[in-house]
């Protein structure tokens, strides 16, 4: 059973691009002048997310129209999303980051690439040379004035064209994200927005005063008061060399990890066995069971994982909530207990980490934040891309062949990925990226298999 990916042979590592055009678009209308509020979960997400955006050529739009109508359509979305053509600033007084909606414009670059598209390669393969189809910084301005977001249109020889975007984090997660796309195709159709927005970020400000009612393991305080660094991380990274291997798995591996956890489940009744937490136990299993640290049983394991707060709220947030409403939840086991099983139990960990994220749990994680400012601390971080959807997105170019983000190694952030193969849809396969030392790349590729058998 192939569960390995292995790509290309001879990847390109330069696509040589070329700048053609670096401008700034502002909102086609005027904007209220604002300060918006950022909350706890913003506050620490003050780095850039880079997504590029694969679409083939299309007879009715050439590279050309498309960079024209893009822009224009930007234009138009910057209303309603003020924030994009804002400034992210601190504030001396309370010490917390801010955006200055000034409508001081978001970024927008026009190159092309003296590549075909077919020529990159195969779009799944996290290619580090992707990162010239987006553009991080605005190189005309001030290092105190760089937007909040930069659109890149790079056009290929053979017509098709990738969309790079470049987006600070504070200002959106993937949900909010996805819905962001969404509107911007949708004005583009010349339709109004597909969703209204909700800008109350006030929602997920911390109670007064704070009430941490619950321990946290999974969070560490942060060191460096924030709005100091520019570009904090969850975790640190690092410099040795990295072996890099794409594991897929099949709608049938699902299934059958699915069933292995069905047949314990009387024993764990709380084991909610879904897609996407037998994948993330599997993955378990093999990381922390593949680390250097030698053979000690007894070793605790932390796996983290991101769960939408916004339906486990009292009273639920909206799904147009336009913020970051994502919160770590984690799980803990033994290496022993995770070698051992039976896997029910580990899907039930799995399970309990995302139902331990109640209302009261969720204002307890906010309000800590509130007094000590934060990351998630855990082994490694389950990051998945798998069910967001941006490659479902109708422009009025089509739908992209492939959406990804930029991808930097890092041997503690493991990346989930729809299947290409299996139609990218909510019953596809999952494509799993991992990065790590040569040794342990060997261990986790042999219990990847195993676990699978």
């Amino acid at each position: 059973m192939e569960t390995i990916y292995q790509g290309p042979p001879s990847l390109l590592q330069d696509l040589k691009v070329t700048v053609h055009k670096s401008s700034l678009v502002f909102p086609s209308q005027e904007t209220e002048k604002r300060t918006l509020f950022l909350s706890n979960i913003d506050q620490v997400l003050n780095f850039d997310v880079e997504t590029v955006h694969f679409f083939p050529s299309h007879k009715d739009f050439s590279p050309k129209i498309v960079a024209d109508k893009l822009k224009n359509t930007l234009a138009k979305i910057l209303v309603p999303y003020d924030f994009y053509a804002g400034r992210l600033k601190l504030n001396s007084e309370t010490s917390r980051l801010e955006i200055d909606c000034n409508a001081a414009g978001a970024g927008f670059v026009v190159a092309s690439s003296e590549y075909t598209l077919d020529e990159i390669g195969d779009l799944v393969y996290p290619n580090p040379a992707f990162a010239q189809l987006v553009c991080k910084t605005s190189n005309f301005l001030k290092p105190d004035d760089q937007p909040l977001c930069i659109f890149q249109l790079t056009s290929f020889k053979c017509g098709g064209f990738a969309m790079g975007l470049s987006i600070n984090h504070t200002t959106l997660d993937g949900l909010s994200f996805k819905l962001f796309l969404d509107n911007l195709a949708a004005l583009g159709h010349n339709k109004p927005l597909a969703v209204t927005l909700n800008h109350d970020r006030h929602l997920l400000a911390s109670r007064s005063p704070p009430q941490v009612t619950f321990p946290h393991p999974e969070l560490v305080p942060l060191k460096i008061p924030i709005g100091q660094d520019s570009s904090p991380s969850v975790f640190v990274a690092t410099q040795e060399d990295l072996a890099f291997n794409i594991f897929r798995l099949t709608s049938d591996n699902i299934n059958s990890l699915k069933e292995k956890a069905k047949a314990a489940s009387g024993i764990h009744p709380n084991a909610r066995i879904t897609g996407f937490n037998v994948v993330t136990a599997h993955i378990w299993q093999c990381k922390a069971l593949s680390s250097d640290t030698g053979i000690n049983m007894d070793r605790m394991s932390t796996i983290l994982y991101a769960v939408d707060i916004r339906p486990r709220l009292n009273p639920p947030l909206t799904p147009s909530y336009a913020g970051n409403a994502v919160l770590t939840a984690y799980a803990t086991a033994t290496c022993k207990e995770l070698n051992e099983g039976p896997f029910a139990r580990l899907v039930e960990m799995v399970s309990e980490g995302a139902r331990r994220m109640t209302d009261e749990y969720a204002r307890s994680v906010i309000d800590w934040g509130e007094l000590y400012k934060g990351f998630p601390h855990g082994e490694f971080l389950v990051s998945s891309w798998w069910r967001l959807g941006f490659d479902e997105v109708e422009y009025p170019w089509g739908r992209p062949r492939y959406s990804c983000p930029v991808v930097y190694h890092r041997k503690d952030i493991i990346l989930l990925f729809p299947d290409l193969k299996e139609g990218g849809g909510s019953n596809s396969g999952v494509n799993v990226l991992v990065a790590l030392p040569g040794n342990e790349m060997e261990k986790f590729q042999s219990l990847f298999q195993k676990f699978l058998d």
